[in-house]
């Protein structure tokens, strides 16, 4: 179960009618090279997220796109029985790697040379796609994590020196959800009104692992769906991916994510504006 911010924060969002409409344009050479993709998680959302993919890097070839999508899954977590109920896995895989199980899968079925890292990332890790000897490279990082220990790992890694683009975040939990697409502070990304801001820079506490309190798995398939609804991660991930879809096949978006609620059936959307952005902040500020 991902953190996710409390329901005060989406009010600034949903009520604030005087927000304006900026727009954001993509990242030109990723119009002009094959995208690489880094999806960091591959449990409900995750594996969402990574089933949609090839949707995506068909499209954007059908378009004429040089070369799509490589994408790089990294997940350390074998498969439990218990993740058979909600997760696309089978009795048969229990005890194999999510994320080498999932890569196969979708390099079998779509011909694709996609990879698998069957490690957890960690603290320290560097990614980055100018330099050599880096432990990975990506373009767009999309962080399917469940704690805010993992999602501060990633916060640290795209950041600093690293050059990756985006960094598009997904959290959740029983029934409500986000997804933000940031541009993180680093080489390629420099401080500017509307540099689009990732959800660790919104929403602070998401990266402070103190608060990590429930890091033990369900111990039955009635507590995993106690846990999570069947259909929020799906839900969530399609959301974002049509963000991903909509600023590849259009060039631009004047929006960097969204609100779900599957309870009140209620969906918000983040808009790209700097003082929606520091009323934000203020409001988790306060909370903190």
């Amino acid at each position: 179960m991902a953190a996710r911010p409390c329901r005060s924060s989406w009010q600034v969002v949903t009520t604030a009618e005087e927000l304006s409409m900026e727009t954001h344009h993509i990242h030109p050479e990723l119009l002009q090279r094959q995208v690489r993709v880094l999806v960091v998680g591959c449990g409900g959302t995750g594996s969402a997220v990574l089933a949609g993919l090839p949707y995506l890097h068909q499209s954007l070839v059908a378009r004429g796109h040089i070369g799509g999508l490589h994408v790089t899954v990294v997940d350390g977590d074998t498969i439990s029985p218990t993740n058979c109920v909600r997760q696309p896995f089978t009795r048969s895989e229990v005890g194999h790697n999510k994320a080498i199980v999932l890569v196969n899968r979708i390099n079998l079925f779509w011909g694709f040379r996609w990879e698998a890292v069957p490690v957890h990332l960690k603290s320290g890790t560097f990614i980055s796609r100018n330099h050599s000897g880096d432990d990975l490279r990506a373009h767009i990082v999309i962080g399917c994590v469940d704690t805010r220990a993992a999602r501060k790992a990633i916060r640290d890694a795209i950041s600093g020196r690293s050059a990756v683009s985006y960094w598009l975040d997904l959290g959740n939990t029983s029934d409500c959800g986000q997804f933000i697409l940031g541009e993180p502070l680093n080489e390629r990304n420099r401080r500017s009104k509307l540099r689009l801001r990732t959800a660790a820079e919104l929403y602070q506490e998401i990266v402070d692992p103190s608060l990590d309190n429930d890091n033990e798995p369900s111990c039955s398939a009635a507590a995993a769906l106690d846990k999570q609804e069947p259909f929020v991660n799906s839900t969530l991930a399609h959301h974002a991916l049509a963000l991903l879809a909509r600023l590849f096949r259009y060039g631009e978006i004047n929006y960097h994510g969204g609100f779900v609620n599957l309870g009140s059936g209620a969906n918000s959307v983040l808009r790209i504006d700097a003082q929606c952005w520091k009323k934000i902040r203020s409001v988790t500020k306060r909370r903190r």
